[in-house]
């Protein structure tokens, strides 16, 4: 028998399944939102309705926004010759953050991962290749690749795949250097950190 009535449970276990949200914090969410105003649960009802209605994926970097191209590939100040490769969004905002790079972005939406059934064509790397494709002139609109990847076990897997489908393109390929520990990530890293990892950067042997 449920310790809630079921409009309650039913909350809990809606949190519940967040990321990071254990059944204590989901309990506390749902008496948080309880105590509300109805007038601000509508409102932070309607923020997530509207978000997911609105937000889709860019058709040129794959970064989540409302607009297609994104805010970013349209800023005529950001070197569109120079991509960093993310694997995801969060990662994304974690490099604009740091506030040290200029250039373009691509989102992976994930990294290989075998174990979890992710395999390359589940990514977003078609994409990656439609930008690397040379001009009528037989110039390549990117000049530098850094692959913004996590030094873990995916991370290696993904920069590997992707070094072997770039590298025959003569395209400058990179990776950034870590000051983190393996398997560290990059949404958690200080803008020092990060600022200091893009410009150590590597080129891929």
């Amino acid at each position: 028998m449920s310790l809630y009535t079921l409009p309650l449970a039913r909350l809990v276990e809606t949190f519940q399944k967040l990321p990071g949200i254990g059944p204590k914090s989901a309990q506390r969410l749902a008496f948080h939102v309880l105590r509300q105003p109805m007038a601000e649960v509508r409102q932070f009802a309607d923020a997530l309705i509207e978000a997911k209605n609105a937000i889709g994926e860019c058709g040129v970097c794959q970064n989540l926004s409302a607009q297609s191209p994104c805010e970013i590939c349209v800023n005529a100040q950001r070197d569109a010759g120079i991509v960093a490769v993310v694997a995801d969004p969060q990662d994304l905002l974690a490099l604009e953050r740091a506030g040290s790079f200029h250039g373009r972005y691509h989102v992976l939406h994930g990294l290989i991962s075998p174990m979890d059934g992710v395999g390359p064509d589940d990514l977003k790397i078609r994409e990656l290749l439609a930008r690397l494709t040379p001009d009528t002139a037989g110039v390549a609109p990117v000049r530098e690749i850094i692959l913004a990847l996590p030094p873990s076990i995916e991370g290696d897997a993904t920069t590997l795949y992707l070094t072997r489908l770039i590298r025959p393109l003569a395209i400058l390929l990179t990776r950034i250097a870590f000051g983190l520990p393996a398997g560290g990530e990059l949404d958690y890293a200080d803008p020092l950190t990060i600022s200091r990892a893009l410009e150590g950067r590597r080129e891929v042997s």
